[in-house]
């Protein structure tokens, strides 16, 4: 039986979601404290992944059960809500489960996404509350720019400029289906939508259209960073603590109910 599992996670402390030699990984908090509670070892497959200081609001993972297992199965398909009820208690303070539910056996938590969502949080005032939520800038920045920016990305489906080097995907394309900017109370957030993202893109794209923001690169040379398919043409990515993964869409049929 496939199960998938919808948690959140402040990143603060973590080398990010995937396991890592060098560092605790969200993924290794996760799958000790399902293996404490089902008794048998649990391994995750996540949707993606995240990098150190990333935040997620809603992460989705799959796991398995043997059919031979002695995993209490009610636990699982009847009683979740005290298996999550347990899961949070067993957990660290900056992970949160929030649902667990049986999906089909073919199902996958990645490549059965159909978009993921990001939100990008920026504050331009010293707040203690949100050192490592959000990320503090001390420049204006021009919003009506930035957002008349982001509108190119429609445009393109090749985003190699804003992709981390040396990676192992087969292709760099990714189809945006949201960009914007708006205010929200004390924070900017920038929000953006697509079937897919490349390492690091979220935060290069950012990064550039700080740039954009600032007055030092128009619209049509954003354009021009993003055909040039060159990494080194684009701003530097912004920092991780203002990145937040704010939702991941699957089809309905993959859920059993």
């Amino acid at each position: 039986m496939r199960f998938f599992i919808t948690f959140s996670y402040n990143g603060t402390r973590y080398c990010g979601w995937q396991r890592q030699p060098n560092g605790i990984a969200v993924q290794e908090e996760l799958e000790k404290a399902l293996t404490t509670i089902l008794r048998t070892p649990i391994e995750l497959t996540g949707a993606g992944r995240t990098d150190a200081g990333v935040h997620a609001l809603n992460m989705v993972a799959h796991f398995d059960i043997a059919d031979d297992t002695t995993v209490d199965c009610r636990l699982l398909t009847v009683d979740t809500k005290r298996l999550i009820n347990n899961l949070n208690s067993l957990l660290p303070y900056d992970i949160a489960v929030k649902n667990v539910e049986r999906v089909t056996d073919e199902a996958h938590a990645r490549f059965d996404a159909l978009s993921r969502k990001y939100e990008y949080h920026i504050i331009t005032h010293k707040n203690p509350f949100l050192k490592e939520q959000a990320c503090r800038i001390h420049f204006p920045l021009n919003m009506e720019l930035m957002n008349e920016a982001a509108k190119v990305l429609f445009e393109y489906e090749d985003f190699t400029s804003f992709s981390k080097l040396h990676t192992d995907v087969k292709t760099n394309n990714c189809t945006i289906m949201e960009a914007y900017w708006q205010q929200r109370g004390e924070e900017l957030v920038f929000t953006i939508k697509a079937n897919r993202f490349l390492r690091n893109m979220v935060r290069a794209v950012v990064g550039t259209l700080f740039q954009v923001g600032q007055g030092k690169m128009t619209k049509e040379q954003f354009a021009q960073v993003i055909a040039q398919h060159n990494r080194c043409s684009a701003g530097d990515s912004a920092p991780a603590q203002g990145l937040y993964l704010t939702h991941i869409q699957y089809p309905q049929e993959i859920f059993k109910h």
